[in-house]
């Protein structure tokens, strides 16, 4: 699960850690978490975490029933509630504040994406989880 960290690299034992962290987020929110995680610096601001069949039972009948916007919105719907549950972490764990959150899922594959877009160094804002509190 997740990048494994190798000789030490702080680098790659702060992926492995965000990469756990998905898979917990994801059991305790969905009630199942996903086989496979890994995690990708995708630039210098850019933190991509992909999750590998991670659909409970339920989910796996919406897909076969051909449901795969109802089944999209219902994960869409959890994870945008929570977004201070996805992105607290993150920040702990890279000590960065992240300036955008963005989830995805390709309902066919079982595959979802949770991104992660920080501030360039030298250039903070507001966490989008505090942007996510004001209603």
């Amino acid at each position: 699960m997740g990048e494994q960290a190798g000789d030490g690299d702080p680098h790659l034992s702060k992926l492995a850690e965000v990469s756990r962290t998905m898979v917990r987020l994801y059991k305790d929110q969905f009630g199942r978490g996903p086989v496979k995680a890994r995690s990708n610096w995708a630039g210098t601001d850019i933190l991509v975490c992909t999750l590998e069949e991670s659909f409970t039972p339920a989910e796996k009948s919406l897909r076969q029933m051909g449901e795969h916007q109802r089944l999209r919105d219902v994960r869409m719907f959890f994870q945008y509630a929570t977004v201070r549950d996805f992105v607290d972490p993150v920040e702990r764990i890279t000590g960065r504040t992240v300036r955008s959150f963005i989830s995805g899922i390709d309902t066919e594959e079982d595959i979802a994406m949770e991104t992660f877009v920080f501030y360039p160094r030298g250039s903070e804002g507001r966490s989008r989880a505090d942007k996510a509190d004001v209603r």
